[in-house]
């Protein structure tokens, strides 16, 4: 069997992650899912990754800025706002509508038309869930859809891409009441998968290669169910020890 035949299978209890590359120049009222078919070679079961940047564009989610504007950026970050938690200089970490904390309301400059900005997705789980429907009809595989953007993360320096938006696969895993390694029941063991998944794309799309998605094989059944990132990974403000 050739190398690369042999490479398209994830080994025994490991996964694959791959590129999905040539999808090009996404504009609005696109055919996003299209493009992505017409580069991919799904396998049910698999886990797709798409970036918000072309997800936001295909859904329109692109607004005039003056670029000349310095503060035009963090007025822009405060309308999409429902609370901002701190200000540094033109840097504002807010609470998006979503229940995000994230810098800029998750404004976007790069990768997109001089004089314009992307906006996160209205809503990131339906897009999620709009792209697996779509994908099922036309070629009848059942995927998983995870919607990724890059996130800083609170005390810790350095950007990962994390889950905004989820259809088909598990967001959170929770093992408590299982055994651990020892015998000992877990107690508070939740695990963010779609997070971990999205972060693993991310390594193969890189941040200035053009990549917008990234399929991820080999995720166990058990994962793949309904789920959502709003209601299962944003964590309520009751439950925050920091509101």
């Amino acid at each position: 069997m050739p190398e690369t035949t042999r490479l398209l299978d994830p080994p025994p209890g490991g996964l694959l992650v791959l590129p999905v590359p040539g999808i090009g120049e996404v504009r609005p009222g696109d055919d996003l899912a299209g493009r992505i078919l017409a580069c991919a070679e799904l396998r049910s079961a698999d886990v797709l990754v798409v970036t918000q940047k072309v997800v936001s564009k295909a859904e329109g989610r692109l607004v005039p800025i003056d670029p000349e504007d310095p503060a035009a950026r963090r007025r822009l970050a405060e309308a999409e706002a429902v609370r901002v938690l701190r200000r540094r200089g033109d840097l504002v970490i807010t609470e998006t509508r979503h229940g995000f904390v994230c810098a800029n309301s998750g404004v976007d400059l790069s990768n997109v038309p001089a004089g314009t900005a992307a906006l996160l997705p209205e809503d990131p789980d339906r897009s999620a869930r709009r792209l697996r429907d779509q994908i099922r009809a036309r070629t009848g595989l059942s995927v998983g859809v995870i919607i990724s953007d890059t996130f800083g993360r609170t005390w810790r320096r350095g950007v990962t891409d994390v889950a905004i938006g989820c259809a088909g696969v598990a967001a959170v895993v929770d093992l408590r009441g299982q055994p651990d390694a020892t015998g000992r029941t877990l107690v508070a063991t939740e695990v963010c998968l779609a997070d971990e998944l999205a972060g693993a794309a991310e390594l193969v799309m890189g941040k200035a290669a053009g990549v917008a998605a990234a399929i991820v094989r080999g995720v166990s059944p058990e994962w793949l169910r309904s789920s959502s990132v709003r209601a299962e990974v944003v964590r309520p403000p009751a439950e925050d020890l920091f509101r």
